[in-house]
């Protein structure tokens, strides 16, 4: 029953890391657009990359904290 607990808890970790990462990506890589003034379509390519990246940085350290916090030594 505590492993269940453990993996839900690292799953919600990591998503809820996703979540706020993607949010923080999409502002700062709008911002990079802009004052870099990316031609056209590659905005959205770049804002697409800034946001995804940020989403899995933050997605992965959130959910290896949330590991560490269930106390499993792995």
């Amino acid at each position: 029953m505590a492993r269940d607990s453990c993996l839900a808890r690292v799953t919600t970790g990591a998503a809820l890391g996703g979540a706020i990462g993607g949010a923080v990506g999409a502002v700062y890589g709008t911002y990079e657009a802009i004052r870099y003034k990316v031609p056209g379509l590659l905005k959205i390519r770049y804002i697409g990359q800034t946001t995804l990246g940020s989403a899995a940085v933050f997605g992965l350290f959130l959910g290896a904290g949330s590991l560490i916090h269930c106390g499993k030594s792995y």
